[in-house]
């Protein structure tokens, strides 16, 4: 029986489920009511959920390769998804059918969004390019050029006119929609850019990157405004406050609330949600959500105990806030014409559409009843998933629960446990598919040898071991693993003092040397944060040890070699097959025959690799996704 609720719990894990039959690529939450989530895996599939119920609302079928990116319309009406292949679907959920199927991009798409008011949506993709799409009428509008490496988010402007694209390259560019042509580049971030964000009324933008920082800029001068002290990890997911008083920074394990004028935290909120895919707001809470595998899971941040809304104040806390800066017009054009004046009249490709791909497109409606109430309701002025939208109650804390006096379960039964929510709360039951988690905490009699019989504390393999003996089991292998990490820093400390004396190709033999994969391993994966320190040298050097990392049992060590190989392939592949195939020249020319010698040496390793490839074609998820990409840039070699 419940007899106290937490006052003082600002965050939670609210569910967990399996989302799809295989491995979960993407997830996004519904942005106006924060109660809606769609996912896209590898079995082809774009699911819809209602945020606390473990049932699939709806099934939308029909790409014929793996969904990459998810996106709901601004007023939960449309569902958009991309897939490996470079193709969109866009999905009416209110009429329960397919409104267009797109192609244009040569390869992954990465990002999407709506424009606020229009019949128009972009999509950023791995082939570098961000595109413009009318999705009831022409197809491709423009294709903006410019990012040398992946586009991993794209955002409409709060006025419809700007796109802001943010790459693998670190450079967070302006689109300027009505001329076609780029306004800017905002250039101060040191690694790959993951997410941009616009205020939703001023003129500022907000983009978190991989070197842990979010920098704020003004969108009058395109000067930057201010930047947040360094992370700990990668920023993930950014979001201003619907108000614009504040934004949200999700990493790893954390949710920080900055200010920009100055630049100052106001909170920071431990939530365990490992790598965040998305955030929202609705009814005073802020929900996260994270995949991993199949499972998808679900995070509330009560945003009545953070600062700068409510609780104890962070010890950085900022002053209240104000602003002079000017703000976005988002009155909706008038007439249709003067919409359809707001996008360039160049560069328009007709949309085309595979017949038998569009046969395979099919809605498969789990709870009509819940699909009724979403996204036909009977009031038109809200799509919110209850007619009544209540806050979600956080769990009891650790002694808030009343002992039950009942039978003790037997041993088949114990997993069985009372749903920890308010009784006149509706209650949720879990998935079939997933384990019930123990919200009363974790026994530490879970860890230990279970009685094979009688109640005298011993078992069949002897006493049950004490508290101290259990953790010096526990710690048994604790001094041989940091006599291993001690000898790793070791060796990275000897590469990366040759490293900032200037000589990388020296520090790269040096590192190779050590005979250490793990050295590599750390070595590739600076190398991949930093792609214009490849040379022609450091691939004839690293490309055996890509080779020998590609047999490892550890993905962490394939992933980065493939990370590596991809890099290699798109800068160099075109070099090494040119000098190959080049004529000989006339006389000695002793720096062509040491290039063409490289360029061999690259070519020959990069056939060992693809065979390498090939059999691990079939691998799921986020590494299968980078050895198929490998595969296409490969065959550009032959």
């Amino acid at each position: 029986r419940l007899t106290k609720m937490s006052q003082t719990k600002r965050a939670w894990k609210l569910q967990e489920f399996v989302a799809h039959g295989s491995t979960v690529n993407c997830v996004a939450l519904s942005k106006k009511s924060g109660r809606v989530i769609v996912t896209g895996g590898e079995d082809r599939k774009v699911n819809l959920w209602i945020v606390g119920k473990p049932n699939c609302l709806m099934s939308l079928c029909g790409h014929t390769t793996p969904v990459e990116s998810v996106r709901f319309g601004h007023e939960e009406e449309m569902v958009v998804a991309g897939s490996m292949s470079g193709a969109l679907k866009v999905w009416d959920l209110e009429q329960a059918k397919i409104m267009r199927t797109l192609t244009g991009h040569t390869s992954s798409i990465k990002s999407l969004d709506f424009h606020p008011y229009g019949d128009y949506c972009t999509s950023g993709s791995l082939d570098c390019n961000v595109k413009l799409w009318d999705i009831r009428k022409k197809g491709c509008i423009y294709t903006y050029r410019g990012h040398k490496n992946g586009v991993n988010c794209v955002r409409f402007s709060p006025d419809g006119k700007w796109i802001a694209s943010a790459g693998e390259d670190g450079l967070v560019k302006i689109w300027d929609i009505t001329a076609g042509k780029i306004l800017t580049d905002l250039t101060y971030h040191n690694g790959p850019v993951n997410i941009v964000e616009y205020h939703p009324n001023e003129l500022l933008l907000a983009s978190g990157s991989s070197d842990r920082t979010v920098k704020f800029w003004d969108l009058e001068n395109f000067n930057m405004v201010s930047t947040t002290d360094g992370d700990s990890t990668p920023v993930r997911n950014i979001l201003f406050h619907p108000e614009g008083t504040c934004l949200f920074s999700g990493t790893k394990d954390l949710l920080k609330v900055y200010s920009w004028e100055p630049s100052k935290c106001y909170d920071s909120i431990p939530v365990n949600w490992g790598e965040v895919a998305d955030i929202a707001i609705g009814q005073n809470q802020l929900i996260g959500t994270s995949f991993s595998q199949t499972n998808v899971s679900t995070f509330v941040v009560d945003l009545k105990r953070v600062q700068p809304f409510g609780g104890i104040p962070h010890q950085e806390g900022g002053s209240n806030f104000s602003s002079s800066r000017n703000k976005f017009i988002t009155e909706r054009p008038p007439t249709q014409s003067s919409r359809q004046a707001s996008v360039p009249k160049e560069d328009i490709e007709e949309p085309t559409q595979d017949k038998e791909d569009q046969d395979n497109d099919s809605f498969e409606i789990a709870n009509p009843e819940d699909y009724r109430q979403i996204f036909r309701p009977k009031s038109r002025l809200s799509h919110s998933p209850t007619r009544q939208i209540e806050p979600f109650q956080p769990p009891p804390e650790d002694g808030d629960m009343e002992p039950v006096r009942q039978p003790a379960p037997t041993r088949s039964n114990k997993t069985s446990k009372p749903v920890n929510k308010p009784p006149s709360k509706p209650v949720v039951k879990p998935s079939p598919r997933q384990p019930e988690e123990d919200k009363s905490g974790i026994s530490p009699e879970d860890f230990l040898p279970q009685k094979a019989g009688g109640n005298d504390g011993y078992s069949s393999y002897g006493r049950v071991p004490s508290e101290n003996e259990t953790l010096s089991t526990l710690f048994s292998g604790h001094d041989a693993m940091a006599r291993v990490l001690a000898h790793r820093s070791k060796n990275l400390q000897i590469v990366r003092a040759m490293w900032t004396s200037g000589n990388t190709k020296t520090a790269v033999d040096s590192a190779i040397s050590m005979k250490d994969p793990s050295v590599i391993v750390d070595l590739l994966n600076v190398l991949n944060l930093k792609s214009g320190l490849w040379s022609l040298d450091l691939c004839s050097c690293l490309l055996p040890q890509v080779q020998d990392l590609m047999d490892s049992k550890y993905d962490s060590y394939v992933t980065a070699a493939c990370e590596a190989l991809k890099i290699m392939l798109r800068n160099f592949g075109p070099v090494i097959k040119s000098n190959l195939t080049a004529p000989p020249s006339q006389g000695v020319d002793l720096s062509r025959e040491e290039r063409y010698r490289k360029c061999r040496q690259c070519y020959e390793n990069l056939c060992n690799i693809r065979s390498k490839v090939a059999s691990r074609g079939g691998t799921p998820g986020k590494l299968g996704q980078l050895l198929r990409e490998i595969q296409i840039l490969m065959a550009s070699m032959d």
